[in-house]
């Protein structure tokens, strides 16, 4: 997992483009060559950094690319370095200048007058001339590593316009449709007390519930659970179900929830003329409305969703953010917690063997409950390993996938991967820096908060 390494160096370019490259400018203001140099830096790093999610993303997949990402964390700390011997330079000649004012009214005067202030003295020309040369290199690197990101064909990925590859989901999305072979544990209480509150009358505007959890909880499998409940069925005229995910687009949203209510409409590009539409079809009716996967944080563009609904309109919106919960201001938000080990067994053996317990494959009971603890109470975990066992019914196979570790399994025959991957790139940049940081740590490491607040 290299790429979790990349937070530190989003931030350490973010420091080299910052406020450590404009004092070094100032400072080497009176050197053509030093300042020229420098100048160069700060015009190819803007084109480098704003390629490095796309990087991320890529060099997964592709050598090319997690060699270049190598090479520039390489980079970005001999630039640093050298813009901390600049730092370091021109505090020196500050000291030095404080030194010489408090000397003798004569000492002072027999100084040259170039030698007196910060910007200019003989020992500091030296430095500069000395430092062309580490600079030349850093800046011949800068345009390999320019060169080369053409050539990868890594390209700027923009907040809610992804390229055409990270829009690609890594796994199909959910439907509302479920898997009629297998029966949904865990979740009965959660459940009933959301169809009890869908079935209830209100008039207060639009009723949202939330469900909130990390990435392979269940969310989604709860959300279908209510969403296909056969006593929901006399309680609205209309149902239907969208997910979001990474790309929050108001109008496509919105042609989906209208070709659900109406699968005769056309597909229309502008969004007044659509909303004015969902209104139209559901005024005075009762209806209810699936947002899953919701990563979507602006109140603005949640309210302008939600305006065509009226009162008799009742959602429910999947998310692993606890923000986005806060932003559809629900009137009940449902955390979901891990399953137990016995709800996760029943997955597990539903999933590897079409079955809810081990009866008929004693042999694999110690092995598999072994697996299952290694779930820890994720479903979507258990899912993934039973599914990846189905074809597999040698108990040494088995033994060996228990020494493995998740990380092991091949990415498309393992949703649990992809699945926390998302949660990763959607951390806030200091919170991934944390997560790269503790990852340094063995497997089982007993964290202490002091310890590692100290650290």
């Amino acid at each position: 997992m290299a790429f979790i390494g990349d937070a530190a160096l989003s931030k350490l370019l973010d420091l080299l483009l910052g406020k450590s490259v404009d004092a070094a400018l100032n400072f080497v203001a009176d050197h053509k060559q030093v300042y020229d140099q420098l100048k160069e830096w700060k015009s190819l790093l803007p084109g480098i950094k704003a390629v490095l999610n796309h990087a991320e993303e890529k060099q997964i997949k592709d050598e090319g690319v997690k060699s270049w990402l190598e090479d520039l964390q390489d980079l970005a700390y001999d630039a640093d370095d050298i813009l901390d011997d600049f730092a370091y330079e021109e505090l020196r000649l500050k000291l030095h200048k404080t030194q010489a004012q408090a000397s003798t009214s004569k000492v002072r005067k027999l100084l040259p007058s170039c030698c007196t202030g910060t910007d200019f003295t003989p020992s500091s020309f030296l430095f500069k001339n000395a430092m062309i040369p580490k600079m030349k290199e850093i800046t011949a690197r800068l345009n390999s590593l320019s060169t080369r990101r053409s050539s990868l064909g890594l390209s700027e990925i923009l907040p809610q316009a992804a390229s055409s590859e990270r829009k690609k989901p890594a796994r199909l999305q959910p439907t509302s449709v479920m898997d009629g072979g297998v029966e949904y544990v865990g979740r009965e209480n959660e459940k009933r007390e959301m169809l009890d509150l869908l079935k209830t009358n209100n008039s207060d505007g639009v009723c949202v519930l939330s469900i909130v959890g990390m990435g392979g909880m269940g969310k989604t499998t709860l959300a279908q659970l209510v969403y296909n409940d056969a006593s929901l069925e006399e309680s609205f005229d209309h149902k239907a179900w969208v997910c979001v995910s990474e790309d929050f687009d108001a109008v496509k949203l919105s042609n989906s929830i209208l070709q659900s209510i109406d699968p005769s409409s056309s597909d229309l590009k502008d969004l007044n003329l659509l909303q004015v539409k969902l209104k139209e079809k559901l005024s005075e009716k009762r209806f209810m409305l699936v947002i899953d996967d919701l990563w979507n944080e602006s109140y603005d563009d949640w309210t302008i969703l939600r305006s065509p609904f009226g009162a008799m309109s009742k959602i429910i919106v999947t998310t692993r953010l606890q923000k986005v919960s806060s932003v559809v201001n629900p009137m009940k938000t449902f955390h979901l917690d891990k399953l137990s080990q016995n709800d996760c067994l029943s997955i597990f053996t539903q999933h590897v063997f079409g079955a809810r317990n081990f009866d008929g494959h004693l042999q694999f009971k110690q092995v598999g409950e072994n697996l299952v603890r290694r779930c820890n109470g994720l479903p979507l975990a258990a899912k993934a390993i039973g599914s990846f066992l189905r074809t597999t019914k040698n108990l040494d196979e088995w033994e060996r996938i228990y020494e493995s570790e998740i990380w092991d399994f091949p990415e498309n025959q393992c949703a649990i991967i992809p699945a926390l991957r998302l949660s990763y790139h959607h951390l806030p940049s200091h919170l991934k820096r944390c997560f790269a940081y503790c990852s340094i740590f063995p497997k089982d490491y007993e964290f202490e908060e002091e310890e590692i607040i100290l650290l």
